[in-house]
C-alpha cells in the first residue's frame, strides 16, 4: 500500500510541476535560444539533438494526419484521464511521439496531457524503467479520481520496439546506422503505429 501511495504522491507532484504541450514546446525553443537543452546534462551534442528535434516536432505538428478509425475511437471514448509524459528535448523518440500524443489528447476533453522533465523527476522515473533503463518518452495514464496508474506506454511504439530488440539481439547494441534506419521508419510510419498503440490505453 505504501508503494502505491508513494507513486501516487510522485505523480501528483509531477502533475503540479508539469507543462502543457505548448508550454513544453516554448520551453525547448527558449532554451535553444540560449544554446541549451532541457535536462541536467548540457553538451553541444544534446543541444544539436534538441535543435533537430524542435524542427522535427514543428513539422509533425503541421503535417500529422490521424487515421479515421483512431480519430473515431478517441472522439467517442468516455474517459477522464491524465497522460503524464516524462521526456527531454534531446530525445529523438520523444520528438516523433509527442506530436502524435498531443494530437490524440486534443481529440478528447477527458484526456489531459501534461509533460514533465525526466531529470527533474528521477524518483518517479525509477518506477517506470524499461529493461532497467530510464528510457523516454514514458507516458503514464493516471486516473486522478481513483489515484491509480491505469497503464503506461513508451519509450517507443510497438513496431519500433521490436526493431530495436531484434537489432540488439543480433548486434549487441544500437549503432548510428540503426538509429538512422529507425528515423527513416518513423518518417514513413507518420505516427500511425503510435496512434494504434495509444488506442489500447483508452
Amino acid at each position: 500500500m505504501e508503494t502505491t501511495m508513494t507513486i501516487y504522491n510522485l505523480i501528483e507532484k509531477g502533475i503540479d510541476n508539469s507543462y502543457s504541450y505548448q508550454e513544453y514546446r516554448s520551453l525547448v525553443s527558449d532554451l535553444l535560444a540560449e544554446g541549451k537543452s532541457t535536462g541536467h546534462e548540457q553538451s553541444d551534442a544534446l543541444t544539436n539533438y534538441s535543435m533537430l528535434n524542435d524542427r522535427r516536432m514543428k513539422r509533425l505538428d503541421k503535417t500529422l494526419k490521424i487515421d479515421d478509425q483512431v480519430k473515431d475511437a478517441f472522439t467517442n471514448a468516455k474517459t477522464d484521464i491524465t497522460w503524464l509524459v516524462l521526456t527531454e528535448g534531446w530525445c529523438g523518440d520523444a520528438a516523433q511521439s509527442l506530436p502524435v500524443i498531443n494530437k490524440l489528447a486534443e481529440m478528447n476533453d477527458g484526456i489531459k496531457l501534461r509533460i514533465i522533465s525526466r531529470d527533474d523527476n528521477d524518483e518517479l522515473m525509477n518506477n517506470f524503467l524499461t529493461n532497467g533503463g530510464k528510457s523516454i518518452p514514458k507516458l503514464i495514464a493516471y486516473n486522478k479520481e481513483t489515484k491509480e496508474v491505469v497503464d503506461s506506454w513508451g519509450p517507443r511504439p510497438s513496431v519500433a520496439t521490436k526493431m530495436v530488440n531484434d537489432y540488439k539481439e543480433l548486434h549487441g547494441s544500437l549503432d548510428p546506422e540503426f538509429k538512422q534506419d529507425l528515423q527513416v521508419w518513423y518518417n514513413k510510419d507518420k505516427g500511425s503505429n503510435i496512434a494504434e498503440d495509444l488506442v489500447k490505453l483508452l
